[in-house]
């Protein structure tokens, strides 16, 4: 009768595992999709050994910070999943959280991005990169031909070292939050365990 009573308890575990599965899955691009990828396609079979698709307290991190950087720095959609997935196989990080937190950078968010790094890469380099003009190209929803243009006058040195400097900074920021998430899961699983042994 006593291990009957127990049950319901443990039937808590699995409903949150679903749970995170199904949080997890809605936000990182599946095998399916990373393999259809044509920029990973030559090396498909390495970016999706199950090694790399492993949630441990090294992997994680690691994709964090790889995620993050490419995400923010390398603003081209499409290279940006396929740059950290390819980073990732060569620090031996998570690819799937490396490849979803590229998504940090996208159309409701690059905006500010760029205007951080523009105003960033004129105070470091003591440059007069012109931001009014980009926020007229922003506000004008200007073509790849006009963004280009500006990009390739003074803009350009002023923005690669700010979007660098973001980049690193909010690398080390998610690799130190993700390394105290995950003790914080393990302090809280341990001490879930240890409280049901307790009962027994």
């Amino acid at each position: 009768m006593a291990h009957r009573d127990r049950r319901p308890e443990k039937k808590g575990t699995p409903k949150r595992k679903d749970w995170l599965a199904r949080t997890i899955a809605a936000n990182i691009p599946s095998r399916e999709e990373l393999e259809k990828n044509r920029f990973l396609r030559p090396v498909a079979h390495r970016v999706l050994a199950p090694e790399l698709w492993r949630f441990t307290r090294r992997s994680v991190p690691r994709g964090t910070a790889l995620g993050l950087f490419v995400g923010i720095f390398l603003m081209i959609p499409g290279l940006q999943i396929a740059g950290a997935a390819l980073l990732a196989l060569s620090f031996r990080a998570n690819v799937p959280v490396a490849a979803a937190m590229t998504f940090l950078s996208n159309p409701a968010t690059t905006p500010f991005i760029l205007y951080a790094s523009l105003w960033l890469g004129n105070f470091m380099l003591g440059r007069t990169a012109d931001l009014s003009g980009f926020m007229a190209l922003i506000d004008s929803s200007a073509g790849v031909a006009e963004w280009t243009g500006w990009l390739f006058s003074e803009a350009a040195p002023a923005l690669v070292v700010g979007l660098f400097v973001i980049s690193a900074i909010t690398a080390v920021v998610g690799w130190a939050i993700s390394i105290l998430f995950w003790r914080l899961r393990t302090a809280a699983k341990w001490k879930m365990r240890h409280r049901f042994h307790r009962h027994d």
